[in-house]
């Protein structure tokens, strides 16, 4: 995440600075593949960009607001170190920005000193690590998302009325393992469509499921409608546990589509919202990589291209497309705006342990 001032960043160092010619066209000097297949360095010509259209929405969602404003204003009120359980969010540049400013990132809660401060990532956890946390006598600050929240206390109702609970999501995923373990003896994980129409479970009416907040929605479309058709009995959510971020971040991108024909996604490799943008990309025939920032960009994607489509997963910062705009303008590329527009108003307020320590006569 940037602090606002940083300066732009350069190419990659194998590109020479670009050349315009007076319709504009970019001509990049390179080394490397098509120069190698040339015999020696190369010059080739990359089709005129004409315009750069910003998906709207795109970048932090409420529940990441929340959690990246949780640590700064732990580090605010208990002073560093402040420790992190995981990546507060799925983010590098996040990350690095809250090193900088005292927060140390662990793995578990018992990385972190007898009586100091523990952030709990936007990702949510079992409640195993709420009662390690305990008997190291930590200061916990639990900044799950509300709506991860949503579905671990859907799932613990599912499980203490007897249902076995089918969660849709993906294996080794932090909010997975956390919805999991609020009732592991219940939760049965499915991540694929090949997945669902395998599954066997007891012969009983008592089925649910659950999902990921951060899944592709068109997928879990169809995962769902094969768990409906092969368990006619099952417990559906009354809302889709899909977050409105995810959902309105993938309509976004799927609407731009026709009018573009490169995407780039702005997100961490870490990130499974991010992920999932570029596979919306690439079911509807477009082109499309993700990239941390705007030195992932391989100038050899824009040879052919008119128009450039830029969104950022939910993790991302708004900076960084800020960034990513600059490297474009930086190519003489002037014509770059924001493609329709969808307001998003939510907002969640802090964890309760901080406003609570906020409001305290100490504080």
């Amino acid at each position: 995440m940037s602090n606002g001032r940083d300066p732009p960043q350069r190419p990659p160092e194998r590109r020479v600075p670009p050349t315009f010619s007076n319709r504009g066209a970019c001509r990049f000097r390179i080394e490397g593949s098509a120069a190698r297949r040339r015999d020696g360095p190369a010059t080739i010509v990359c089709g005129l960009v004409k315009r750069v259209l910003l998906a709207s929405p795109r970048g932090f969602c409420a529940g990441v607001e929340r959690a990246v404003e949780t640590v700064e204003q732990a580090l605010d009120l208990y002073g560093a170190p402040v420790y992190v359980r995981k990546q507060i969010v799925h983010n590098l540049h996040v990350v690095r920005e809250l090193e900088e400013r005292g927060a140390i990132f662990v793995e578990n809660e018992q990385d972190v000193p007898v009586g100091g401060t523990l952030v709990l990532s936007a990702h949510g956890v079992a409640p195993s690590v709420h009662a390690g946390a305990a008997a190291r006598r930590l200061t916990t600050i639990d900044a799950t998302c509300p709506l991860v929240t949503k579905v671990h206390a859907q799932v613990i109702r599912y499980a203490a009325e007897g249902f076995t609970v089918i969660l849709v999501g993906h294996a080794g995923h932090e909010e997975v393992v956390g919805t999991m373990g609020e009732a592991p003896d219940h939760v049965v994980l499915v991540q694929t469509v090949e997945d669902a129409e395998e599954l066997e479970l007891p012969d009983t009416d008592l089925i649910a499921y659950s999902t990921q907040t951060t899944l592709s929605v068109d997928e879990t479309a169809d995962i769902v409608a094969i768990l409906r058709r092969r368990f006619p009995q099952l417990r559906e959510p009354a809302k889709s546990d899909i977050c409105y971020a995810t959902t309105n971040r993938q309509r976004a991108v799927r609407e731009m589509l026709p009018q573009v024909d490169l995407l780039l996604v702005i997100g961490s490799r870490n990130s499974s919202n991010s992920n999932r943008l570029v596979e919306v990309g690439r079911a509807a025939g477009v082109e499309s990589h993700l990239i941390d920032d705007e030195t992932g960009i391989d100038v050899d994607w824009l040879v052919g291209r008119e128009s450039i489509g830029i969104t950022s997963g939910a993790s991302a910062p708004e900076s960084l497309v800020g960034r990513v705009c600059d490297w474009f303008r930086a190519y003489g590329v002037t014509d770059i705006r924001p493609f329709a527009a969808l307001l998003e108003d939510v907002v969640f307020k802090l964890p309760i342990e901080l406003r609570r320590a906020q409001s305290s006569p100490a504080a």
